[in-house]
């Protein structure tokens, strides 16, 4: 769908029906299920929003702040394309195997999102290679669509989360969540791993971190461990830190 045209937002019953608070009654009853949507959107919902921000603030005639936002801008646009490749290759086949057609709807979505995605990649590269005099509506045009998108994907997500989520737990165990979850990983480059850990510890509740957390102290070893948590750190408030360290022993 592309961005231009003024991207439509959808009003789908499961997004408005805002009285419900969370997920649809038949996903909110099992909130002990292996949920493979919850952290990694956490990580795309503080990630989006934090670079909708800086586009937004952006100051144009400052070099260095200009260069550091592209970059940031771009380097969310590769996670969520890279978002969207492992869900077509890993999660939709799961649902579909069990549940035909469950995922229909979300697999045009990310044929859309992938065409916005190389729209706004054209946008930040025209941006950082515009003259003084044109930065700041290319600006302003970038932050716009990008408001957009995001906007899209909140939507995008939620479905997933609840109805995505149900088609899941209805047809497999956790331990069947946690081998798919584990397939997905596997598939990730160290360099994915560090970036997403860099958006989603700081956005987990800390019963969240604490979980992924130990996770990760099973199955990384300690020096990959110690560098990561070295990157994360920053983005933790001192609160945050002291619980990890407290229910994990990790230091943070």
């Amino acid at each position: 769908m592309p961005i231009d045209t003024g991207m439509p937002i959808q009003t789908t019953p499961e997004f408005i029906m805002f009285d419900t608070l969370t997920a649809p009654p038949d996903t909110a009853q099992t909130p002990s299920r292996v949920d493979l949507y919850a952290p990694i959107h956490k990580a795309l919902r503080s990630f989006m929003c934090d670079t909708l921000c800086r586009v937004g603030r952006i100051d144009v005639d400052d070099a260095a702040e200009l260069r550091d936002t592209l970059a940031q801008c771009e380097s969310l646009l590769e996670l969520c394309a890279g978002h969207v490749h492992h869900e077509n290759e890993f999660m939709h086949p799961a649902i579909e195997v069990r549940t035909p057609l469950a995922s229909r709807r979300i697999a045009d979505e990310h044929d859309e999102h992938l065409e916005s995605i190389a729209e706004l990649r054209a946008e930040v590269e025209t941006l950082r290679r515009a003259g003084a005099a044109q930065r700041a509506m290319l600006a302003l045009r970038l932050y716009r669509h990008l408001a957009l998108f995001v906007a899209a994907n909140f939507q995008h997500m939620h479905v997933e989360e609840s109805a995505h989520n149900a088609a899941l737990w209805a047809t497999y165990d956790d331990a069947e969540l946690m081998q798919l979850h584990q397939r997905i990983l596997d598939s990730i480059t160290p360099e994915e791993h560090l970036l997403v850990a860099r958006w989603m510890l700081p956005a987990l509740n800390p019963a969240e971190r604490a979980d992924t957390v130990r996770g990760m102290r099973e199955a990384t070893p300690p020096e990959a461990l110690v560098a990561l948590m070295a990157q994360v750190r920053p983005h933790m408030d001192e609160v945050g830190r002291r619980k990890l360290a407290r229910d994990t022993g990790v230091a943070a």
